[in-house]
Formats: structure tokens, C-alpha cells, sequence
């Protein structure tokens, strides 16, 4: 008969001794550990036909190698031969000795953990949600009281089946700058084929706590050469994000983080004689009743402040765009070449370029709230109103992210390891206004709203759209992706003063990201929309023209035949044969073909709307392509109730193509942006329709 052999483990005072007691009615054999003076207590005993060894480990706070007795600890649970971790854990304590629970459960072993002293927790006013912290954890809770003898008998009988049952992987989550970077190394490993013992993940993990035996092991390795600079690059993220470049620092922050997290969902009643200052911050932030309309205010003022704040250097920007298109047409002269470098290449990207301000301030005011450690607070309040809609609390995080860039977004998905969950979430984070498409936001409501109406309507869509998004969720649930809910777990950081070199870094990269983005993408689709809205050539139309306008008595004359011929050679384009040709489909929505092709064209970024705007409603005579001009451009050709139900469709349809790409990679399959388009689209195509109408009848 095989022997079990289990370690119990536990931090000073959890009442280790006395559990061990009540197990074995006091059968203790005590001697020392080995080459050390730290007493070491076994009993052997058996029970349900198994013979049962248990070693009493010295109690320790961490595996760390700070004292002999962590040393001891930490040498036999890496080294010696055992079957299973009894992990005995002060229910009056929860956080403090949740943090060494989770080193523990990145051994990789099988375990248990006895909740003990819950006589004393009832006393306090405590109560413990164990089957929740059994479904956070990934292994079995069961509460126990040593002194009284209370849930013995259980724990014993579930460690038994424990050690019966294959090995199930413990669900210990980091923040999701270490998932990411987990996620990336853990990317090559496996592209590269890496042959290991150990899962990526917990090579990975590793790797990053500067594990010596494996650096040892690795670097001798061909692989290393490669894996090097990426490992570096992964750490100086870590490092930026914690403000430290202690990875034993930043590993122990985020477990203690983890902790409060999983405290606070468990943690279902408590009397507290003392709150700390983190504790009374929460408890108006996170509030029941307030916690979510102070969000809303938050996100409000945010919304105001990107559309008051950023429009001050619009015009400077515009401006200069505007000279810079004038001088290259002294330059290169007004044909053809002249024409494309400053109608086409100029105007397109300088209409992206203008929002930068509004983009900054939007990213800025991101980074703010979740440096602070507000936005892992409000994904804690949200769970269960999310839950409603059939999302994850953890939902949030790349919902929110969305609100920045969808790229990014769909890349933090990752962190929802249901996959059901993940696709849902994929699925509606396009639903969250991204920032490419504020510059349509702030072009259309500045021009069909009252200025000071402005940021409300702004405000108003990015509501409207995150609300859509969750009753989208709530369909995809009941219909499509049917399957139980996963618990939720949020690492709970402390609240800190916000780091304004991880503010300006986060800032600055995606402000680079978006000007990338302007000088590629955004550049050549400018070049693509200018050529088909200049050919072909209809040399005969610009000879009747020029001499209808050679022969107009007046300049107000000759500004319209301008207009009429420029109209005429548009809708003879490339362009216009392409809107044209989609027109009737958009016709009940209340568009016009320009609008159809600005739409089309948002397919491949979405900033490239407002620059094929500017190229179709900016060629008659004496209109430029600044934003002004725009503007009145588009009062005069868009009737209220069309602007409406563009705006509406914006929000609504596929992301652009970078980001397309990126969903298909996260899904896994073509089929998933198949089934998205045809998602994102019947739901633009249907809620425009009413909006459309309901317009009408203002």
C-alpha cells in the first residue's frame, strides 16, 4: 500500500500544530529537519484503507530565503518527494495568509486549503464564501476548527480523494501587464518548439522572477540568443509599470494584490473595528448604491474636458496643415502631382492629425484612473451588474481598453481564460467608441449640435454604445455562446498617487501608435480615395466648363459652375461609380453615396472617414480643407436626421482593418470575422434605421 505523504504548510499562528493534533490524536514524532536546528513534526497514521504521512513544515509568511525556518520550508516543498499540500490558512486573516496560498499554488502541486479557526471567524463576524474561494483558487477549501474539531473528518476525506484525482491546474491569475508579457514569451516558446519539463507559462513565470536553475539551465541553450532581448524588453515593462525594478518587489505586490482581490469577492460579511485608508476610499468608490454613478460622473467629466480642452489646438493644427498644403502646391504647382501631395497625401492626414489633442486627453485620463488603482475597483463594482448582461467581471478591462484603441483591447482579452467569456467579450469590444472614431464624433456633433451641447453628445454616444454592447452581450449569451459562468477575481491593487512617468509613457506610445497609424494606413487609403475622386479624366466635361466659366459675368457665377463641374467629375469617379453602386443599400438609412463611400472607407481605419469627407465635401472653388470648411460643408449636403444616422452607424460597424486582423487572431478562425461583420453590420445597419427615423420627427 502506497504511502500519502502530505506537507502541511502554513504561516506562524494558523494553528498548524494544533490541526495536526486533532488529525492524529496527538500520535507526533518530533526531531529536526536535517543539518539545521528548526524542529520537524510527523505523524503517521491511516485511514480509509491508505497509509498517511503528514510533515509539519516551520511556519513561514513567504517562500522566500529571508529566515531558516522559509529556507526549510522552501527546500522541501521544491525538492523533497510529496504527494500534496495541506494548506492551513487563519479565516480571521484571510488576505494576510492568502499571499503565501499563492505561492504555494504556483508549485504546481496538488493541494487543499483547510480554513481553519471558523469558531473564532463566527465570533468576528466573518464570513467566508468557501465554495467561491474554491472556484477562484482551483482547489478545494474546507472549513475547519482545530480547537474544536469542527470539519476534520471533511478535510481528511477530500484530501484522500485529492490524491485519487488526476492533477488540475490552479486558476492563479496575475494583472494583465504580466499576463500580457506571460502571453508574449510563452508565444515564442511555443512558435519556437521549446522542448521543457515544465508548462510555457510556469517557464515563462520563471524566467521573469529571475529563477537562477533555469537561467542556468536556458542559457547555455541556442534559444537563449533570441529569448534574451525579449526577456529584457518584458522586465523593463514590468519594471515601468511597478516603478521598481525588484522582480521580487513586483511578484509580491502583485500576489497581495491577488489577495485583496480574492478577500474582497469572498469576503461576504465582516465587522471591522478600524478601516485603513484604502478600506474607506472603497467604501465610497465601490460603493452599492454611489460606486457606479461616480464612475459615470468620472467618465463624464473625461468626455467633457477631450472635447472643451482638445478643440484649442485644433485650429492651430489645422491651420498649419492647411499653409503646409498651400506651400506644397508652390512647390510641386497645381497638376496633377501638386494636386495629390496636397489634396490628397496633406489634407488626408492632417484631417487625422488635428484630433491628436482630443485622443491625448482621452488616453490620458485612462491612464490616470487605472494607475491610481480606481479602474480595478470599478471591474470589481461592475461584476455583477455584468453578469446580468452574461459578460465577466473581468470583462471590463479590454472593454474599457476599447475605448482607447480595439487593437490593444482584443489583445487583453486574453486574460478571460473561459473561452466562452473571451468570445463574447471579442465580440461587443468593437461596440466601445475606440478613438479613431472620436474625430467623426467631434466633426459631426460640432457641426449638428449647439457647442455647448457638444461634450454632452459626445458623452452620450459613448454610453449609448457600451449599453448596446451589454444588451448585444446578453444576446450572444442566450443564443450563440451558451455555457456556465466563471467566478470572478480582480487583482485589488492599493490606491497610489498617480505615476506621471508611467502616465506619459502610456500617453506618448499610443499617441505614436495613432501618428503610425496616420502615416500608413491612414496615408496610403488618403492617396487610394484621392486617385478614385480624380479619374478618370472627362476632358470633355472640363472643356465645357472652362468655357461656361470663361464666359460667367460674375465671380459668385463662376464659384458655382466650379462647384457643378467638380460635383459632375465626382460623381463620374472611381469613387462615385463605387458609392454609387452601394447606394441602395444605404438609401433608407438616409445616406447620400458620399456618405456610403466615407463609411466604406472607414473599413480600413477609421480615421479615414473624416479625411474622405474632407476630399468629397471640400472640392468646390475657394473651399478648403480645413475644419471650418468641412463643417459648413456638411450642414449645407447633410440634412439632421442623416448626420444622426451616420453617427449611429460609426459606432456600430466593423473595426478597421488592424484591428480586424488581431480579432481573427485572437478568435482563432476567419469564420469569427465572418460571423462579426455580419454582426457589427445588421446591428449598425438596424439601430441607424432607427435613429433615422426617430429624427426625422424632431
Amino acid at each position: 500500500m502506497k504511502e500519502l505523504v502530505i506537507a502541511l504548510v502554513g504561516q506562524p499562528n494558523v494553528g498548524k500544530s494544533m490541526l495536526i493534533n486533532s488529525i492524529a490524536d496527538a500520535r507526533l514524532k518530533v526531531g529536526n529537519f536535517s543539518g539545521v536546528t528548526v524542529e520537524k513534526a510527523e505523524v503517521r497514521f491511516s485511514a480509509q484503507e491508505h497509509l498517511i504521512k503528514i510533515v509539519d513544515l516551520p511556519g513561514t509568511y513567504s517562500l522566500n530565503d529571508y529566515t531558516q525556518d522559509e529556507k526549510v520550508t522552501k527546500d522541501f516543498l521544491e525538492n523533497e518527494p510529496y504527494d500534496l499540500i495541506i494548506n492551513v490558512v487563519d479565516a480571521t486573516n484571510l488576505e494576510r495568509n492568502l499571499y503565501l496560498t499563492t505561492q504555494l499554488l504556483e508549485l504546481g502541486k496538488k493541494m487543499i486549503v483547510a480554513l481553519n479557526m471558523m469558531d473564532e471567524a463566527q465570533k468576528e463576524g466573518i464570513c467566508v464564501d468557501h465554495e467561491q474561494l474554491s472556484s477562484i483558487l482551483g482547489v478545494p477549501c474546507v472549513k475547519v476548527s482545530a480547537a474544536t474539531k469542527k470539519g476534520i473528518g471533511k478535510l481528511l476525506n477530500r484530501t484522500i480523494d485529492i490524491f485519487n484525482f488526476p492533477y488540475e491546474k490552479s486558476k492563479l491569475i496575475y494583472s494583465d501587464v504580466v499576463e500580457e508579457e506571460i502571453e508574449k514569451l510563452s508565444f515564442f516558446l511555443k512558435q519556437k518548439r521549446y522542448k521543457t519539463e515544465l508548462t510555457y507559462r510556469d517557464l515563462v513565470l520563471k524566467l521573469l522572477q529571475n529563477d537562477p536553475k533555469i537561467y542556468q539551465k536556458m542559457h547555455d541553450e541556442p534559444i537563449w540568443l533570441e529569448l534574451s532581448p525579449l526577456l529584457k524588453e518584458a522586465l523593463e515593462h514590468l519594471y515601468l509599470h511597478h516603478e521598481t525594478k525588484d522582480v521580487s518587489e513586483i511578484f509580491a505586490e502583485e500576489r497581495a494584490s491577488f489577495a485583496r482581490g480574492v478577500v474582497t469577492e469572498v469576503l461576504t460579511c465582516k465587522k471591522s473595528i478600524s478601516k485603513t485608508i484604502t478600506e474607506k476610499i472603497d467604501a465610497l468608490l465601490i460603493h452599492k448604491i454611489f460606486g457606479i454613478p461616480i464612475f459615470i460622473a468620472l467618465m463624464w467629466a473625461l468626455f467633457q474636458l477631450t472635447f472643451e480642452l482638445g478643440s484649442i489646438p485644433m485650429d492651430w493644427i489645422n491651420l498649419f496643415f492647411v499653409s503646409l498644403g498651400t506651400y506644397a502646391k508652390t512647390i510641386f504647382g497645381d497638376g496633377e502631382l501638386g494636386s495629390m501631395i496636397a489634396d490628397g497625401a496633406i489634407s488626408g492626414v492632417g484631417a487625422v492629425v488635428m484630433f491628436l489633442p482630443n485622443i491625448v486627453i482621452l488616453f490620458f485620463g485612462i491612464s490616470l484612473l487605472e494607475t491610481t488603482g480606481y479602474m480595478a475597483r470599478v471591474a470589481f463594482l461592475l461584476d455583477g451588474f455584468f453578469h446580468r448582461f452574461g459578460l465577466h467581471g473581468k470583462s471590463f478591462i479590454p472593454l474599457v481598453t476599447g475605448f482607447g484603441c480595439s487593437v490593444p483591447a482584443y489583445m487583453s482579452a486574453r486574460t478571460l481564460k473561459n473561452n466562452k467569456d473571451r468570445l463574447i467579450t471579442l465580440f461587443i469590444i468593437g461596440f466601445m467608441s475606440c478613438g479613431a472614431k472620436l474625430p467623426v464624433y467631434v466633426l459631426f456633433s460640432g457641426a449638428f449640435f449647439a457647442k455647448q451641447n457638444a461634450g454632452n453628445v459626445l458623452f452620450l454616444i459613448y454610453i449609448a454604445g457600451a449599453l448596446i454592447g451589454l444588451l448585444a452581450a446578453k444576446f450572444l449569451k442566450i443564443f450563440v455562446f451558451k455555457g456556465v459562468d466563471e467566478p470572478f477575481v480582480m487583482e485589488m491593487p492599493k490606491y497610489r498617487l498617480p505615476s506621471m512617468r508611467l502616465i506619459w509613457h502610456t500617453v506618448v506610445s499610443k499617441a505614436i501608435m495613432y501618428l503610425k497609424k496616420a502615416g500608413t494606413f491612414i496615408l496610403g487609403a488618403s492617396l487610394l480615395i484621392w486617385f478614385a475622386s480624380n479619374y478618370p479624366k472627362y476632358p470633355d466635361i472640363e472643356k465645357t466648363f472652362a468655357q461656361k466659366i470663361e464666359l460667367a459675368q460674375s465671380a459668385e457665377a463662376k464659384i458655382t459652375l466650379e462647384n457643378e463641374k467638380a460635383q459632375q467629375l465626382l460623381e463620374k469617379s472611381f469613387l462615385g461609380m463605387l458609392g454609387k453602386s452601394t447606394d441602395t443599400l444605404f438609401q433608407p438609412i438616409g445616406f447620400d453615396w458620399k456618405m456610403t463611400v466615407a463609411l466604406e472607407s472607414g473599413l480600413a481605419a477609421k480615421e479615414v472617414v473624416v479625411s474622405t469627407l474632407g476630399v468629397l465635401y471640400a472640392l468646390g472653388a475657394g473651399v478648403d480643407e480645413g475644419n471650418e470648411s468641412l463643417i459648413g460643408e456638411l450642414q449645407k449636403q447633410i440634412p439632421f436626421a442623416s448626420a444622426v444616422s451616420f453617427i449611429i452607424f460609426v459606432m456600430f460597424y466593423l473595426p478597421c482593418m488592424a484591428a480586424s486582423i488581431v480579432f481573427t487572431k485572437e478568435t482563432g478562425s476567419y469564420k469569427y470575422l465572418f460571423y462579426l461583420f455580419i454582426f457589427t453590420t445588421v446591428v449598425a445597419w438596424g439601430l441607424a434605421f432607427i435613429g433615422y427615423r426617430i429624427a426625422l420627427l424632431w
